[in-house]
Protein backbone atom coordinates (compact mmCIF):
# COMPACT_ATOMS: atom_id res chain seq x y z
CA UNK A 1 0.00 0.00 0.00
CA UNK A 2 1.21 3.51 -0.77
CA UNK A 3 2.20 5.56 2.25
CA UNK A 4 0.83 9.05 2.66
CA UNK A 5 1.57 12.05 4.84
CA UNK A 6 0.11 15.48 5.46
CA UNK A 7 1.56 18.96 5.86
CA UNK A 8 -0.68 21.62 7.40
CA UNK A 9 -0.09 25.38 7.31
CA UNK A 10 -1.95 27.33 10.02
CA UNK A 11 -2.29 30.89 11.31
CA UNK A 12 -1.38 32.41 14.67
CA UNK A 13 -3.91 34.90 16.02
CA UNK A 14 -4.31 37.15 19.04
CA UNK A 15 -6.78 35.37 21.36
CA UNK A 16 -8.46 38.65 22.32
CA UNK A 17 -8.72 40.42 18.95
CA UNK A 18 -8.65 37.55 16.46
CA UNK A 19 -6.04 39.36 14.36
CA UNK A 20 -2.95 37.52 13.14
CA UNK A 21 0.20 38.08 15.18
CA UNK A 22 3.82 37.52 14.18
CA UNK A 23 4.97 35.16 16.94
CA UNK A 24 6.02 32.06 14.96
CA UNK A 25 9.62 32.30 16.16
CA UNK A 26 8.51 32.13 19.77
CA UNK A 27 6.08 29.32 19.00
CA UNK A 28 8.70 27.21 17.22
CA UNK A 29 11.33 27.89 19.90
CA UNK A 30 8.97 26.94 22.72
CA UNK A 31 7.67 23.84 20.99
CA UNK A 32 8.55 20.74 23.00
CA UNK A 33 6.05 18.23 21.65
CA UNK A 34 6.51 15.06 19.68
CA UNK A 35 5.69 16.52 16.25
CA UNK A 36 7.63 18.67 13.85
CA UNK A 37 6.61 22.33 13.77
CA UNK A 38 8.37 24.61 11.33
CA UNK A 39 8.42 28.20 10.12
CA UNK A 40 6.62 29.25 6.99
CA UNK A 41 7.06 32.30 4.76
CA UNK A 42 5.42 34.61 7.31
CA UNK A 43 5.79 34.97 11.05
CA UNK A 44 2.02 34.68 11.38
CA UNK A 45 2.18 31.06 10.21
CA UNK A 46 3.47 27.69 11.32
CA UNK A 47 3.61 24.39 9.47
CA UNK A 48 3.25 20.87 10.81
CA UNK A 49 4.03 17.62 9.06
CA UNK A 50 3.29 13.97 9.77
CA UNK A 51 5.41 10.93 9.13
CA UNK A 52 4.40 8.73 6.17
CA UNK A 53 1.86 6.02 7.06
CA UNK A 54 0.14 3.16 5.31
CA UNK A 55 -2.88 2.95 7.60
CA UNK A 56 -5.26 5.88 7.87
CA UNK A 57 -5.76 5.29 11.60
CA UNK A 58 -2.01 5.74 12.14
CA UNK A 59 -2.06 8.92 10.04
CA UNK A 60 -5.03 10.15 12.08
CA UNK A 61 -3.16 9.66 15.34
CA UNK A 62 -0.06 11.42 13.99
CA UNK A 63 -2.06 14.31 12.52
CA UNK A 64 -4.00 14.77 15.76
CA UNK A 65 -0.80 14.87 17.78
CA UNK A 66 0.76 17.36 15.36
CA UNK A 67 -2.29 19.61 15.68
CA UNK A 68 -2.25 19.24 19.47
CA UNK A 69 1.45 20.16 19.62
CA UNK A 70 0.93 23.16 17.34
CA UNK A 71 -1.90 24.44 19.54
CA UNK A 72 0.34 24.11 22.61
CA UNK A 73 3.21 25.89 20.86
CA UNK A 74 0.89 28.73 19.85
CA UNK A 75 -0.40 29.06 23.41
CA UNK A 76 3.17 29.17 24.73
CA UNK A 77 3.78 32.15 22.43
CA UNK A 78 0.62 33.92 23.60
CA UNK A 79 -1.40 33.07 20.50
CA UNK A 80 -4.29 30.92 19.38
CA UNK A 81 -4.04 28.63 16.35
CA UNK A 82 -6.58 28.58 13.53
CA UNK A 83 -6.78 26.18 10.60
CA UNK A 84 -8.18 28.43 7.88
CA UNK A 85 -7.02 29.03 4.33
CA UNK A 86 -7.03 32.82 4.89
CA UNK A 87 -7.13 35.19 7.87
CA UNK A 88 -10.71 36.43 8.30
CA UNK A 89 -9.89 39.70 10.09
CA UNK A 90 -7.80 42.69 9.02
CA UNK A 91 -4.36 42.62 10.63
CA UNK A 92 -1.07 44.45 10.54
CA UNK A 93 1.02 43.84 7.40
CA UNK A 94 2.53 40.38 7.32
CA UNK A 95 6.10 40.00 8.55
CA UNK A 96 8.52 37.88 6.54
CA UNK A 97 10.28 35.13 8.47
CA UNK A 98 13.90 36.30 8.74
CA UNK A 99 15.51 33.64 6.58
CA UNK A 100 17.53 34.49 3.50
CA UNK A 101 15.38 32.49 1.08
CA UNK A 102 12.14 34.00 2.34
CA UNK A 103 13.60 37.50 2.20
CA UNK A 104 14.71 36.88 -1.40
CA UNK A 105 11.19 35.70 -2.29
CA UNK A 106 9.64 38.85 -0.86
CA UNK A 107 12.15 41.04 -2.65
CA UNK A 108 11.95 39.32 -6.03
CA UNK A 109 8.18 38.83 -6.24
CA UNK A 110 7.02 42.14 -4.83
CA UNK A 111 3.50 42.32 -3.44
CA UNK A 112 2.90 38.63 -4.24
CA UNK A 113 5.69 37.65 -1.88
CA UNK A 114 4.67 40.12 0.81
CA UNK A 115 0.96 39.38 1.06
CA UNK A 116 0.52 35.66 0.35
CA UNK A 117 -0.18 34.58 3.94
CA UNK A 118 -2.50 31.76 2.97
CA UNK A 119 -2.62 28.23 4.33
CA UNK A 120 -2.98 24.95 2.49
CA UNK A 121 -2.91 21.25 3.21
CA UNK A 122 -0.37 19.32 1.16
CA UNK A 123 -0.81 15.56 0.82
CA UNK A 124 2.23 13.42 -0.04
CA UNK A 125 1.64 10.00 -1.63
CA UNK A 126 4.45 7.53 -2.31
CA UNK A 127 5.45 6.81 -5.90
CA UNK A 128 7.92 4.21 -7.11
CA UNK A 129 9.97 6.43 -9.42
CA UNK A 130 9.98 9.62 -11.48
CA UNK A 131 8.14 8.23 -14.51
CA UNK A 132 5.27 7.04 -12.32
CA UNK A 133 5.20 10.42 -10.57
CA UNK A 134 4.89 12.34 -13.83
CA UNK A 135 2.25 9.92 -15.14
CA UNK A 136 0.20 10.59 -12.01
CA UNK A 137 0.72 14.38 -12.29
CA UNK A 138 -0.54 14.27 -15.87
CA UNK A 139 -3.57 12.08 -15.16
CA UNK A 140 -5.06 13.46 -11.94
CA UNK A 141 -5.58 16.97 -13.36
CA UNK A 142 -9.33 16.87 -14.20
CA UNK A 143 -10.28 15.70 -10.69
CA UNK A 144 -8.36 18.38 -8.78
CA UNK A 145 -11.20 20.96 -8.86
CA UNK A 146 -13.43 18.46 -7.02
CA UNK A 147 -10.82 18.24 -4.27
CA UNK A 148 -10.68 22.05 -4.09
CA UNK A 149 -14.45 22.16 -3.60
CA UNK A 150 -14.44 19.54 -0.84
CA UNK A 151 -11.59 21.26 1.02
CA UNK A 152 -12.80 24.86 0.56
CA UNK A 153 -12.20 26.73 3.82
CA UNK A 154 -11.36 30.38 3.10
CA UNK A 155 -14.35 32.61 2.36
CA UNK A 156 -13.08 35.67 4.25
CA UNK A 157 -9.88 37.67 4.05
CA UNK A 158 -8.90 40.90 5.81
CA UNK A 159 -12.41 41.63 7.01
CA UNK A 160 -14.12 41.09 3.66
CA UNK A 161 -16.24 38.36 2.16
CA UNK A 162 -14.41 37.20 -0.97
CA UNK A 163 -17.56 35.76 -2.52
CA UNK A 164 -15.61 32.50 -2.86
CA UNK A 165 -15.55 29.30 -0.85
CA UNK A 166 -11.78 28.92 -1.40
CA UNK A 167 -10.28 32.36 -1.75
CA UNK A 168 -6.90 30.87 -0.82
CA UNK A 169 -6.80 28.91 -4.06
CA UNK A 170 -7.40 32.10 -6.05
CA UNK A 171 -4.78 34.07 -4.13
CA UNK A 172 -2.28 31.26 -4.53
CA UNK A 173 -2.40 31.44 -8.32
CA UNK A 174 -0.75 34.87 -8.14
CA UNK A 175 2.57 33.01 -7.94
CA UNK A 176 3.89 32.55 -11.48
CA UNK A 177 4.37 28.78 -11.24
CA UNK A 178 1.09 28.00 -9.44
CA UNK A 179 -2.00 26.30 -10.80
CA UNK A 180 -2.83 23.67 -13.43
CA UNK A 181 -0.26 22.71 -16.04
CA UNK A 182 -0.03 21.01 -19.40
CA UNK A 183 0.80 17.28 -19.37
CA UNK A 184 4.52 16.56 -19.37
CA UNK A 185 4.52 13.05 -20.82
CA UNK A 186 7.72 11.87 -19.15
CA UNK A 187 10.14 12.70 -16.37
CA UNK A 188 12.73 14.28 -18.64
CA UNK A 189 10.18 16.79 -19.96
CA UNK A 190 9.07 17.56 -16.40
CA UNK A 191 12.66 18.23 -15.34
CA UNK A 192 13.27 20.47 -18.37
CA UNK A 193 10.12 22.47 -17.63
CA UNK A 194 11.15 22.97 -14.00
CA UNK A 195 14.66 24.02 -15.03
CA UNK A 196 13.28 26.47 -17.59
CA UNK A 197 10.98 28.09 -15.03
CA UNK A 198 13.87 28.55 -12.62
CA UNK A 199 16.08 29.90 -15.40
CA UNK A 200 13.36 32.38 -16.37
CA UNK A 201 13.17 33.78 -12.85
CA UNK A 202 9.60 32.57 -12.28
CA UNK A 203 10.96 30.50 -9.37
CA UNK A 204 14.07 30.95 -7.25
CA UNK A 205 14.52 27.19 -6.89
CA UNK A 206 12.65 23.92 -7.16
CA UNK A 207 10.87 24.63 -3.87
CA UNK A 208 8.99 27.43 -5.65
CA UNK A 209 7.54 25.14 -8.30
CA UNK A 210 3.98 25.53 -7.12
CA UNK A 211 2.16 23.27 -9.57
CA UNK A 212 -1.16 21.89 -8.28
CA UNK A 213 0.66 18.54 -8.11
CA UNK A 214 4.42 18.28 -8.14
CA UNK A 215 7.20 15.77 -7.64
CA UNK A 216 8.42 16.33 -4.10
CA UNK A 217 12.03 17.44 -3.77
CA UNK A 218 13.05 15.56 -0.65
CA UNK A 219 10.73 12.55 -0.64
CA UNK A 220 9.74 9.77 -3.07
CA UNK A 221 6.25 11.22 -3.37
CA UNK A 222 3.90 13.26 -5.45
CA UNK A 223 2.63 16.27 -3.51
CA UNK A 224 -0.99 17.30 -4.09
CA UNK A 225 -1.24 20.98 -3.13
CA UNK A 226 -4.77 22.11 -4.06
CA UNK A 227 -6.57 21.84 -0.71
CA UNK A 228 -7.19 24.58 1.82
CA UNK A 229 -6.08 23.54 5.29
CA UNK A 230 -9.08 21.83 6.90
CA UNK A 231 -10.34 22.91 10.32
CA UNK A 232 -12.01 19.55 10.90
CA UNK A 233 -9.46 16.74 11.03
CA UNK A 234 -12.09 14.31 9.75
CA UNK A 235 -12.23 16.32 6.53
CA UNK A 236 -8.44 16.27 6.23
CA UNK A 237 -8.29 12.50 6.61
CA UNK A 238 -11.12 11.82 4.17
CA UNK A 239 -9.43 14.03 1.57
CA UNK A 240 -6.06 12.40 2.15
CA UNK A 241 -7.58 8.95 1.63
CA UNK A 242 -9.34 10.16 -1.51
CA UNK A 243 -6.10 11.64 -2.85
CA UNK A 244 -4.15 8.44 -2.22
CA UNK A 245 -6.82 6.45 -4.03
CA UNK A 246 -6.72 8.88 -6.95
CA UNK A 247 -2.94 8.54 -7.20
CA UNK A 248 -3.20 4.75 -7.10
CA UNK A 249 -6.00 4.66 -9.69
CA UNK A 250 -4.13 6.84 -12.16
CA UNK A 251 -0.83 5.03 -11.61
CA UNK A 252 -2.57 1.75 -12.42
CA UNK A 253 -4.11 3.28 -15.56
CA UNK A 254 -0.64 4.36 -16.68
CA UNK A 255 0.84 0.94 -15.98
CA UNK A 256 -1.98 -0.66 -17.98
CA UNK A 257 -1.11 1.56 -20.94
CA UNK A 258 -4.42 3.39 -21.06
CA UNK A 259 -4.12 6.52 -23.20
CA UNK A 260 -3.98 9.89 -21.50
CA UNK A 261 -7.18 11.89 -22.03
CA UNK A 262 -6.72 15.29 -23.64
CA UNK A 263 -7.70 18.25 -21.45
CA UNK A 264 -7.08 21.85 -22.43
CA UNK A 265 -5.51 23.70 -19.54
CA UNK A 266 -7.87 26.68 -19.86
CA UNK A 267 -10.82 24.34 -19.25
CA UNK A 268 -9.10 23.05 -16.12
CA UNK A 269 -8.54 26.65 -14.98
CA UNK A 270 -12.23 27.37 -15.45
CA UNK A 271 -13.22 24.26 -13.50
CA UNK A 272 -10.77 25.23 -10.78
CA UNK A 273 -12.30 28.69 -10.47
CA UNK A 274 -15.83 27.29 -10.32
CA UNK A 275 -14.84 24.93 -7.49
CA UNK A 276 -13.17 27.77 -5.60
CA UNK A 277 -16.16 30.06 -6.13
CA UNK A 278 -18.94 27.74 -4.99
CA UNK A 279 -17.36 24.86 -3.09
CA UNK A 280 -19.89 22.05 -2.74
CA UNK A 281 -22.97 24.29 -2.77
CA UNK A 282 -23.61 24.43 -6.52
CA UNK A 283 -22.53 22.84 -9.79
CA UNK A 284 -19.08 21.44 -10.51
CA UNK A 285 -17.39 20.40 -13.72
CA UNK A 286 -17.72 16.64 -14.10
CA UNK A 287 -14.65 15.00 -15.71
CA UNK A 288 -16.68 11.89 -16.55
CA UNK A 289 -19.21 13.72 -18.75
CA UNK A 290 -17.35 17.02 -19.38
CA UNK A 291 -20.53 18.85 -18.37
CA UNK A 292 -21.73 20.86 -15.37
CA UNK A 293 -23.36 18.61 -12.77
CA UNK A 294 -24.50 19.02 -9.15
CA UNK A 295 -21.57 18.89 -6.74
CA UNK A 296 -22.98 15.81 -5.02
CA UNK A 297 -23.02 13.89 -8.31
CA UNK A 298 -19.45 14.90 -9.19
CA UNK A 299 -18.14 13.92 -5.75
CA UNK A 300 -19.95 10.57 -6.04
CA UNK A 301 -18.38 10.15 -9.47
CA UNK A 302 -14.90 10.71 -8.05
CA UNK A 303 -15.51 8.14 -5.33
CA UNK A 304 -16.70 5.64 -7.96
CA UNK A 305 -13.65 6.41 -10.09
CA UNK A 306 -11.28 5.43 -7.26
CA UNK A 307 -13.49 2.82 -5.58
CA UNK A 308 -11.20 -0.16 -6.17
CA UNK A 309 -8.21 1.67 -4.69
CA UNK A 310 -10.28 2.73 -1.68
CA UNK A 311 -11.37 -0.86 -1.10
CA UNK A 312 -7.80 -2.14 -1.38
CA UNK A 313 -6.63 0.42 1.20
CA UNK A 314 -9.58 -0.22 3.53
CA UNK A 315 -10.64 3.42 3.23
CA UNK A 316 -13.97 3.18 1.40
CA UNK A 317 -16.22 3.56 4.46
CA UNK A 318 -14.26 6.52 5.82
CA UNK A 319 -14.35 8.32 2.48
CA UNK A 320 -18.06 7.59 2.02
CA UNK A 321 -18.77 8.93 5.51
CA UNK A 322 -16.48 11.94 5.11
CA UNK A 323 -17.71 13.09 1.72
CA UNK A 324 -21.35 12.52 2.74
CA UNK A 325 -20.81 14.66 5.84
CA UNK A 326 -19.20 17.48 3.83
CA UNK A 327 -22.02 17.42 1.29
CA UNK A 328 -24.63 17.34 4.08
CA UNK A 329 -23.11 19.89 6.49
CA UNK A 330 -21.04 21.92 4.05
CA UNK A 331 -17.32 22.47 3.65
CA UNK A 332 -15.19 24.52 6.01
CA UNK A 333 -16.26 27.64 4.14
CA UNK A 334 -19.90 26.92 4.93
CA UNK A 335 -19.04 26.45 8.62
CA UNK A 336 -17.30 29.83 8.61
CA UNK A 337 -20.30 31.52 7.00
CA UNK A 338 -22.67 30.02 9.57
CA UNK A 339 -20.45 31.29 12.38
CA UNK A 340 -20.46 34.77 10.78
CA UNK A 341 -24.26 34.74 10.62
CA UNK A 342 -24.35 34.23 14.39
CA UNK A 343 -22.06 37.17 15.14
CA UNK A 344 -19.26 38.75 13.15
CA UNK A 345 -15.81 37.80 11.89
CA UNK A 346 -14.47 37.73 15.45
CA UNK A 347 -17.03 35.01 16.06
CA UNK A 348 -15.64 33.19 13.03
CA UNK A 349 -12.07 33.33 14.39
CA UNK A 350 -13.15 32.17 17.85
CA UNK A 351 -15.04 29.26 16.30
CA UNK A 352 -12.03 28.37 14.14
CA UNK A 353 -9.73 28.37 17.18
CA UNK A 354 -12.11 26.12 19.09
CA UNK A 355 -12.53 23.65 16.21
CA UNK A 356 -8.80 23.64 15.33
CA UNK A 357 -7.90 22.31 18.79
CA UNK A 358 -8.49 18.53 18.78
CA UNK A 359 -9.02 18.60 22.56
CA UNK A 360 -11.99 21.02 22.61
Amino acid sequence: MRTLGIEEEMLLVDPSTGETIAVAQRAVQRHDGESSIEHELFLEQVETMTEPHEQLDDLAADLTQARRDAVAAAHAAGAALIASGTAPLPSAPSQITPKRRYEEMASEFGAIGRTAAVCGMHVHVHVAEDEEAVAVIDRVRPWLPTLIALASNSPYEAGKDSGHASWRSRRWTEWPTAGPVEPFGDAATYRRAVAALIESGAALDEGMIYFDVRRARAFPTVEVRVADVCTDLRDALALAALIRALVETEAQAWKAGRPLEVWRVELLRGARWQAARYGVTDMLFDPATRTQQPASDVVAGLVRHVRDALIDAGDLDRVHEGTARILREGSGADHQRRAASEGDLRTVVADLARRTDPDT
